[in-house]
């Protein structure tokens, strides 16, 4: 069973070298074959300049697919999995062209595993272990009061005046701007079309308590029924999240009055501009903060309160986003491997012995990882 990994950006080497210290049968296809050889040619040859054609031509059944190339690359190598009977893995969200293919690759036998990197990925086990470890809590009550936030940001360890530096392809972070959002405040959905026009604070428990600057992200509404939430819960609040440093949504004002009208060849010329100022230097640490955070009130008094706090900084091992994304999908292409997952779309695994399994391996790539348990 061979592992063909497509892409070895930003965020993708961590994992990569990962699997093939294990051991693993590897092939790396990437458009420049020098770039691969500087991100993993000191422990293998097996690198192939990548083209849809050459790599369908390779690729045998039960072989495993690895997407980590721009979003409109994952659907058509998913289908090429299908075809050739064999899986898929990528740490992006489940568009609904994936989720389109679901009855394919069930009757195909092959697994379409997505987001599986940090967020989605990391904050997908972490909410899945605190909803579990709720239901399972003697105050748990279906007529309870719940309350769900999840924010994740990378931010620049050392802060910048632009508040912000860039760990992936700007232009992704300009185009996620001009994302509407919906999630739920106050008992009632919020419909935003402008990420800054719901602003809020978060006051982060981290070992040194922080506040951050966020705003809701992407749907959030159907991830409730994806965390087992019950369809006659009470929910007061459901977000998740994007995390910023403080003074971010000031220092991009300018960017808020351009971005929603720009076209994409305008914001790719602003991309451009941004990275050459706000790129991290070489060595310079970034930062990666996730908090998810569960809550249930009886009466208006909180009976049941967590949050995982992960607060990650880049070091010797390299760049903390790039740990966070590409390490968790290694783990499920080892998922894959050993037919642990079943067949169909998925993302990141809810079984109990999965989701404890992959905190642990997080747990060694982040400097602070802890469950904090707001009523001890």
């Amino acid at each position: 069973m061979t592992i063909h990994w497509c892409g070895t950006g930003l965020s993708t080497v961590p994992g990569l070298r990962r699997l093939i210290e294990a051991g693993e049968d590897v092939t790396v296809w990437n458009r420049t074959i020098a770039k691969a050889q500087e991100a993993v040619g000191d422990l293998t040859d097996k690198i192939e300049a990548f083209s849809p054609e050459a790599l369908e031509a390779a690729v045998k059944a039960d072989d495993i697919i690895v997407s980590m190339l721009p979003g409109d690359w994952h659907v058509p190598l998913a289908e090429i999995a299908i075809a050739k009977g064999a899986n898929f893995v990528s740490s992006s969200y489940i568009a609904p062209e994936m989720r389109a293919l679901d009855t394919k690759a069930k009757a195909a036998g092959v697994r379409l595993v997505n987001e599986i990197g940090l967020d989605p990925g990391i904050d997908h086990l972490m909410a899945h272990h605190l909803v579990a470890d709720y239901k399972a809590s003697p105050v748990y009550a279906a007529d309870n009061t719940v309350s769900f936030l999840s924010y994740c940001g990378g931010v620049p360890k050392i802060p910048n005046a632009f508040r912000y530096k860039f760990s992936w392809a700007p232009v992704g972070v300009l185009k996620a701007l001009k994302s509407p959002s919906r999630s739920i405040r106050h008992f009632s959905e919020l419909n935003v079309s402008k990420p800054w026009d719901a602003l809020g604070r978060y006051d982060a428990p981290l070992p040194v308590p922080e506040t951050f600057e966020v705003y809701p992200n992407r749907d959030s509404l159907p991830f409730m029924e994806d965390y087992g939430f019950e369809p006659s819960w009470k929910v007061q609040d459901f977000v998740r999240g994007t995390l910023r440093l403080n003074g971010w949504a000031e220092a991009w004002k300018g960017i808020f009055a351009e971005a929603p009208e720009a076209s994409d060849a305008r914001l790719q010329e602003i991309a451009d501009k941004l990275l050459k100022e706000n790129a991290y230097d070489e060595g310079e640490p970034d930062r990666v903060v996730l908090c998810v955070d569960f809550k249930a009130e009886r009466e208006g008094a909180p009976v049941w309160h967590k949050t995982y706090v992960m607060d990650a900084w880049g070091d010797a091992r390299g760049t903390a986003m790039a740990r966070l994304v590409s390490v968790p999908v290694s783990l499920a292409i080892q998922s894959v491997l050993n037919r642990e997952i079943a067949p169909g779309v998925s993302a990141a695994p809810n079984d109990p012995k999965l989701v404890a399994r992959y905190l642990d391996e997080v747990q060694t790539l982040a400097q602070n990882l802890m469950v904090v348990d707001h009523l001890v």
